[in-house]
Formats: structure tokens, C-alpha cells, sequence
């Protein structure tokens, strides 16, 4: 019996032999990869393409001129890169458009005169000139509190929040992923059920469910006080400034008092000062001008057709707007930059690719991944209802670079186990260029989830973090300096690579089970 069984397992090993010999292996063109790495490696523009976007263009807040002016200029551009079906294609409505044309400002006091830094928060109004008036601090943080402060605050600037402390930064702002990070990223994370049931998170009447509306009606305390504008500490210290938008877009919204956010350091110091009885009295000068011609919006795209599978599709993106205080440098010119290099890369080498490769630059995306789903609604499927249209089944990728500056190290596989086999076999000839990871896990806030959310495949890469969110994420300091230049010119050739492998494969990517319709209206 023992003999049988032995012959029996022999019998079976022999024969999975062939199986696994004729198993497919994914084709890697070393050849091309070559061509790629020395145009890009050697030949690169994409730090000129940069310093267009920033320098020269700065900020791109969706809705602004700057933004449409860069838009013009992308266009011209990869039209002389010999793409084809280059265009904007609207999308909308977004809501009004919104640019800080001047801000000034400065503190007074018996003893001292000096410049503050300062920005005001997106779609807020300005001062109508220079203004100066007293300083004061009135921090509004319940209902209770509107009524310590009323009649006392016309024709002043409000301090509204009290002063943070500074801590000493004992880390460097910069940093690259470490051996052992990429090694825990790539395990697949298991989260252990929490205690106390489903539904018990989120209840009712908790504290971040009334932020919201509580915001909204301190804010129109201020303005029924008559502010002359609201003063915040930024987050970030050594004269970098997050700041967003304070405002509403739409015509209808209520309308809401300026709104500035001053560096910490001036902050604090303003704030000693009334701490101590000392006077102050600020200068500002705020121009803020509103743009209602036009309330929709664009994106960018551009091809390189293929040849026999030319029906299908290939994509390559990255957001093409940002926010105002800096020029949206690592927020998000690197990536389109990049992308418009990768694309440049792959037309100059000659390379043929069987499906068309398209590139999208997407507007919208930092007020919630809107330019890119109204594409995705409108040309592949409405994840509301989740009705495919006939290019759904004709799509293969969507790669998005949106991480900052950093060199790419490996790839978010959103949970697509299948297609982790091909991402491997393309990223070997670049792990000298320290591209080593893949994770099974999902990463957010960008425009790949667009794609994801109606079942096709779209995937960000793993970037090194540099100082994108200690420095530059949204902040004044975001701005050409910040770039390195040699993770720009890797990240390109990377992208351009896969691009070109996904474009020639036999099949499309594997793809996961299609979502379920998650209901509500498109955005």
C-alpha cells in the first residue's frame, strides 16, 4: 500500500511538472526599458516643465486665471510632444473662481512697527483697501461664548484661536522610507473586530458631527459683528503656513468675513503683546477678486494611439490644481509634471504601443477628487448606479503620481492580489532605482480612487515622503525649491515604463470584482 502511494505521488509530481514549465511569465522589454532610462535618465525636461507650472504660472487653484493660463500653456506643450486628441474637456459645475491678487500686512504698536506673514483663506473676501485697526482676541469655542464678546468686536481684527505652542523640531522635516517601513508596508494589514457591535462608532450628537454648523455660525457672528477679518495661527512652524479655503464657491453660499492665517511665530508674538496690555493695532491690505464668468471647470488630455488594440486604453494622471499661499510645487506640479515627461519619453524613443496611452490632468481634485470622477462618470461609469458605458470594458490602467517630490519605491495594489505578479516582473529592472514595493493595501485621498471605485484598475505609487507633509503639503512653502530634481527624472522613466509594458501586454489587467452602486448623486 505504502509503494502504491509513493508511485502515485511521483505520477502526480511529474506531471504538475509541464504545468508550471508552460505557466505564462510576464514579458519585460529590456530593450525599451533601455531606450526609456536614457531618455529620461539623460535627456529629461521635466524640471523645466516645473519651473513653467510653478515659477512662471504659480498657484493653480481650480476656477482661477492662473490655472486656465497653465492649462493653455500644457496644452502647447504636448502638442509639440506630437500627442494627438489634445484638449480640455469640461466638467461642472465647480463654482466661482478665486485668486489672492495682494495681501499686506503689518503690526503697530506704541513701541514697535513690523511686517507679519500672512494669507488669507481661499473664496473669502478682501478689506477693500488698506485698513488699520485694533487687534484683539476673541476666541469663540461653544454658543455660550458669542455672548462675551458681542458689540465689542466692530471694526477690529479678532484673533480667534488661541496660541499653539511650538515645539522644537528635534526630526528632520525630510526623511526617505526606510528597509523596515517598506518591509511592514508590504505586509497585508489585519484589523482585529472591535468590541461593542457594529453601529457604535459615529453616534449621534458626538463632538466632530457639530463642528460644522457651529463653524458656520461663528462665522457669521464675526461678520454680523462687523470683523474687519479673522486672524488664525497656521500649523506649521519656521514661517511655513497650511492654509486652505474659508470660504463657499457657489453664488448661494452665505457669505462670510476675510478670513487670514498668520505664521505661529507672529501669532504668539501678537499675542503676548495683548497678553501684557500692550496696544496693537494691524495694517492690511487684502485684494481678493471673484471670477463668475465661468463656473465650470476642465481637464487636460492628451494621446499616443496604438496600433492593434488602439480601442483600448491606457491612462496616465495626476491632479493639476492646487492651493494659493505657494505655487503648488509638490502639490501637484511634480506629478503632472512627471507625467507629461513620462509621455514625452515614450514619443521620443519611438517606442510602439499596441493600446492607446492617454494622459488626463485633472482640476477639482483639492476640494474632493472632483475632476477626475466627473471624467470617470462620464466616460466609463456612474458609481452611484454603477451602469457601465461600453469604454468600461475597454480600459486597462490608470497610474496617478500625487505623493510630492519623492522617488517612487513601489506600488498600492488596492487590494488587487492579481495583478501583483505583473507589477513585479516590471518593477526588476528598476529596484537599482530603489523601487522594491509592493502592498496589497489600499492608500486614499487621490485621483485613483476615482477609477478604483467603479472596478477599474487604478493604482498611486509609494513615493519616498521627503517633507511633504512636515513642510510642503498645502502650505507657502510649497514651492519649486522643494523638488528633487533626480527623483522627478526616476519617477518619469518608471511611469513611462509602465505605461509602455501595460500598453503591449496580450491581455488588459486583471481587474477586481465590480462594486456595488454606493448611491447618492455624482460629484
Amino acid at each position: 500500500m505504502t509503494h502504491v502511494r509513493v508511485i502515485a505521488l511521483f505520477i502526480v509530481l511529474l506531471l504538475a511538472i509541464p504545468i508550471v514549465a508552460q505557466m505564462p511569465q510576464e514579458k519585460v522589454d529590456l530593450d525599451a526599458i533601455y531606450k526609456i532610462k536614457d531618455e529620461g535618465l539623460n535627456h529629461s525636461q521635466v524640471m523645466d516643465t516645473l519651473s513653467y507650472l510653478t515659477d512662471v504660472y504659480g498657484a493653480r487653484l481650480t476656477g482661477s486665471p492662473q490655472i486656465r493660463a497653465a492649462g493653455d500653456w500644457v496644452k502647447k506643450k504636448l502638442t509639440e510632444s506630437e500627442l494627438v486628441h489634445v484638449q480640455t474637456e469640461p466638467w461642472g459645475p465647480f463654482g466661482r473662481g478665486w485668486t489672492n491678487e495682494k495681501i499686506t500686512a503689518r503690526a503697530i504698536s506704541p513701541s514697535v512697527s513690523f511686517p507679519v506673514i500672512a494669507y488669507p483663506k481661499a473664496w473669502t473676501p478682501g478689506t477693500n483697501g488698506p485698513v488699520e485697526a485694533d487687534l484683539v482676541t476673541a476666541v469663540v469655542t461653544n454658543d455660550q461664548d458669542f455672548d462675551k464678546f458681542r458689540g465689542q468686536l466692530h471694526g477690529k481684527y479678532a484673533m480667534i484661536a488661541a496660541v499653539p505652542e511650538v515645539q522644537a523640531q528635534f526630526q528632520a522635516p525630510g526623511r526617505r522610507l526606510s528597509d523596515d517601513e517598506l518591509q511592514n508596508m508590504s505586509n497585508q494589514p489585519v484589523q482585529p473586530p472591535r468590541g461593542g457591535g457594529p453601529g457604535q462608532r459615529g453616534a449621534p450628537g458626538g463632538g466632530r458631527g457639530n463642528a460644522p454648523n457651529f463653524n458656520e455660525r461663528r462665522l457669521k457672528f464675526f461678520l454680523d459683528e462687523g470683523v474687519i477679518a479673522t486672524i488664525e495661527p497656521g500649523q506649521g512652524s519656521g514661517g511655513t503656513v497650511f492654509v486652505q479655503s474659508g470660504g463657499g464657491r457657489n453664488l448661494t453660499d452665505a457669505p462670510v468675513p476675510p478670513q487670514v492665517v498668520m505664521s505661529v511665530e507672529h501669532y504668539g508674538r501678537l499675542w503676548r503683546m495683548l497678553e501684557r496690555k500692550v496696544p496693537v493695532r494691524l495694517e492690511m491690505d487684502i485684494q481678493n477678486k471673484f471670477f463668475d464668468d465661468d463656473l465650470n471647470s476642465f481637464n487636460i488630455v492628451g494621446e499616443i494611439a496604438g496600433m492593434d488594440k488602439a480601442d483600448e486604453l491606457v491612462m496616465l494622471g495626476a491632479h493639476f490644481d492646487s492651493w494659493h499661499s505657494g505655487t503648488g510645487a509638490t502639490d501637484n506640479a511634480a506629478g503632472s509634471a512627471v507625467m507629461i515627461e513620462a509621455m514625452r519619453i515614450l514619443k521620443a524613443t519611438g517606442l510602439k504601443m499596441r493600446r492607446t496611452v492617454r494622459l488626463a490632468l485633472w482640476t477639482g481634485e483639492e476640494e474632493g477628487i472632483l475632476g477626475s470622477r466627473a471624467y470617470v462618470t462620464q466616460h466609463f461609469a456612474d458609481r452611484t448606479d454603477m451602469k457601465l458605458k461600453p469604454d468600461h470594458s475597454k480600459f486597462s490602467a490608470y497610474f496617478n503620481l500625487d505623493n510630492g517630490t519623492g522617488t517612487i519605491r513601489g506600488v498600492y495594489l488596492q487590494g488587487n492580489e492579481a495583478v501583483a505578479p505583473i507589477f513585479q516582473a516590471w518593477m526588476q529592472p528598476f529596484k537599482n532605482l530603489g523601487m522594491t514595493t509592493l502592498t496589497i493595501r489600499s492608500t486614499g485621498g487621490t485621483d485613483h480612487l476615482s477609477f478604483d471605485a467603479v472596478g477599474l484598475p487604478g493604482f498611486q505609487f509609494i513615493q519616498d515622503p521627503i517633507e511633504y507633509n512636515s513642510r510642503t503639503h498645502h502650505s507657502n512653502m510649497d514651492v519649486y525649491e522643494r523638488i528633487q530634481a533626480a527623483d522627478l527624472m526616476k519617477d518619469a522613466v518608471i511611469i513611462a515604463s509602465f505605461a509602455y509594458h501595460a500598453a503591449n501586454r496580450d491581455e488588459k489587467l486583471p481587474r477586481k470584482p465590480l462594486p456595488k452602486p454606493q448611491g447618492g448623486p455624482a460629484r
